[in-house]
């Protein structure tokens, strides 16, 4: 059996915009797994928003995934045949929280300078474009924390600097707590807090060991 992570706990703020850096295989992914609900640890607990989600039955999992968790993913994961306004939409009608949602979705893709492509198909804009969708897609359903898996993996460096901008600009104007995993930290630039994993453990900044408990 391999261990891919090792005595890992750490807290985050609310509001903190944190980066998850490692190489590959150093354990990074599996660790924003576990965050994320698609993998358990095999020992300890993951509390987010005051639950301890290790307990949660698969059912419970989704519906408590899609309340409390945004994602944005390297690659957009639009679906192709809906509108970019249906696209953000999506964790909403899966919640059936209808109310005022659609007024909530034009607003966050003004937010993120998409008031203009809202009505087009997902596949009928560009790939930043469709990474600043999917921020507002993650950024949707008020969510305790929203997971950034190399967010800007697919994008030139010009529109990654305007995608890494715009999530610390929705971050502190809505107090939104991020926990984002790359391989490039100096990409990043300033931000509230780096953690590195280095063969399944954390450090805290990028060279000194630490223990923390993961909470939200």
């Amino acid at each position: 059996m391999v261990r891919a992570l090792i005595d890992v706990s750490f807290s985050v703020k609310k509001g903190e915009f944190l980066l998850i850096v490692g190489s590959s295989g150093s354990g990074k992914s599996t660790l924003l797994n576990m965050i994320g609900l698609l993998d358990k640890p095999t020992t300890g607990e993951v509390y987010i928003d005051g639950t301890n989600t290790t307990r949660l039955s698969d059912n419970q999992i989704s519906a408590f995934r899609n309340s409390k968790l945004g994602f944005i993913f390297q690659f957009s994961n639009l679906l192709a045949d809906l509108t970019v306004l249906e696209n953000v939409l999506l964790p909403r009608n899966i919640q059936h929280t209808s109310q005022n949602a659609t007024q909530e979705a034009i607003a966050l893709l003004k937010g993120v300078g998409l008031e203009s492509q809202m009505n087009k198909r997902a596949n009928k804009i560009s790939g930043g474009q469709a990474q600043r969708a999917a921020i507002a897609r993650g950024l949707i359903n008020k969510p305790a924390i929203v997971l950034a898996d190399e967010p800007t993996g697919n994008l030139d460096s010009v529109t990654a600097e305007t995608t890494i901008q715009l999530m610390k600009s929705m971050a502190r104007k809505l107090n939104q707590t991020f926990v984002v995993v790359t391989h490039d930290r100096h990409q990043f630039g300033d931000v509230d807090r780096v953690i590195t994993i280095k063969d399944g453990r954390a450090f805290e900044g990028e060279d000194l060991p630490t223990k923390m408990e993961v909470t939200a």
